[in-house]
């Protein structure tokens, strides 16, 4: 495995802080003035990336209201056609150049999910940088050889998906020509739940492909994601919105922007508090190891006294003895007057 990708010029790897990717799925609510906010919250709040979706209601589905096409599960799409939702969600293509555009001069990179080969097509006249295959996607392999023919990176999202049909993804990008690939653990459930996400898959992922992985989240809040991170994810991916109560398709369970900020800064901390293992004295604790408790004489004492154990006690700071030689120094004979409040040390005894 590659020790790190590069998207956009920006290393993704376990040394390098975690690459965030702020979704803007449908949250644009069909304005371009959104979108482009949204762009603008992305990068004040530090995100890496900002990612849309690239379909039409008609890539994805037909115009039909009844039986199968009606969502009846319950969900944040109840009793609504899958046409209806993906006319509502989908972002107009003539919009990606402009957002494309505005990322890049406002210094944060833009790519898309794909839902259908003319969107790679589409979105390599644009330049694209990489590529993100959604988790009900993954088994559309001429969608994965596509995306990955372009030797861009490919992000694969894998809710839902058994490890047969992660490996049948792989072996199909890898065999297409894709060379740097990243993983992310997904929960299919809007909002999930955070007894489904499961995170221990994340090191599993890494062993089994021997690629980047990550997590792309839709639980509420910034805490599944600080854990993802400790347990290896290098890519956080999230949604997110202006304000969730202007509702939007997937608004519900988006970060609003101040979220956001806090995801990208939290998400940076939990990398850095990994570390190494190592013990011992950081150099942030050298003062603290001052306040230990060691060996004070606690009474004035004269030269030639032997020391009595009620002459000397444990206290802070830990400028003397350490405690363990309390048996060693008491008996021992002093050399010179030593005052109350004095640290022991070795020279004090003859």
């Amino acid at each position: 495995m590659s020790k790190y990708i590069t998207i956009d010029g920006k290393r993704i790897g376990q040394d390098e802080k975690p690459y965030v990717i702020a979704e803007m799925s449908g949250n644009h609510n069909q304005s371009i003035d959104r979108a482009i906010k949204l762009v603008d919250i992305a990068a004040e709040a530090g995100a890496d990336a900002i990612k849309l979706q690239t379909y039409t209601a008609d890539t994805m589905t037909i115009d039909v209201s009844d039986g199968e096409f009606h969502i009846d599960d319950g969900g944040l799409w109840h009793n609504r056609s899958l046409y209806e939702l993906y006319q509502e969600a989908y972002t107009p293509w003539e919009w990606h150049a402009q957002i494309f555009e505005h990322a890049k001069s406002k210094g944060i990179t833009c790519f898309s999910s794909p839902f259908d080969t003319s969107a790679v097509d589409f979105l390599e006249t644009l330049g694209a940088p990489a590529y993100k295959i959604a988790s009900l996607e993954l088994t559309d392999l001429d969608l994965v050889a596509r995306a990955a023919k372009t030797g861009k990176p490919v992000i694969m999202s894998t809710g839902m998906a058994t490890l047969s049909e992660i490996d049948e993804a792989v072996q199909t990008a890898r065999e297409a020509g894709c060379r740097e690939l990243v993983l992310l653990k997904c929960t299919s459930a809007y909002p999930a739940q955070p007894e489904d996400a499961n995170l221990l898959s994340i090191p599993t992922l890494r062993r089994n492909f021997e690629c980047q992985v990550g997590l792309s989240d839709h639980t509420m809040g910034t805490h599944i994601p600080i854990a993802a991170v400790a347990l290896g994810a290098t890519v956080i991916e999230k949604h997110f919105t202006t304000c969730r109560a202007d509702g939007g398709v997937d608004a519900a369970f988006s970060l609003e922007p101040h979220e956001l900020k806090d995801l990208v800064e939290h998400t940076r901390d939990a990398h850095l508090s990994i570390g190494k293992a190592r013990f011992g004295t950081s150099s942030s604790e050298a003062t603290a190891k001052n306040h230990r408790r060691s060996l004070y004489v606690v009474r004035d004492l004269k030269a030639g006294q032997v020391l009595k154990n009620e002459d000397v006690k444990a206290i802070r700071p830990g400028l003397g003895l350490p405690v363990k030689f309390r048996t060693k120094v008491v008996g021992l004979s002093l050399q010179h007057d030593v005052k109350r409040g004095t640290p022991l040390t070795w020279d004090i005894f003859k």
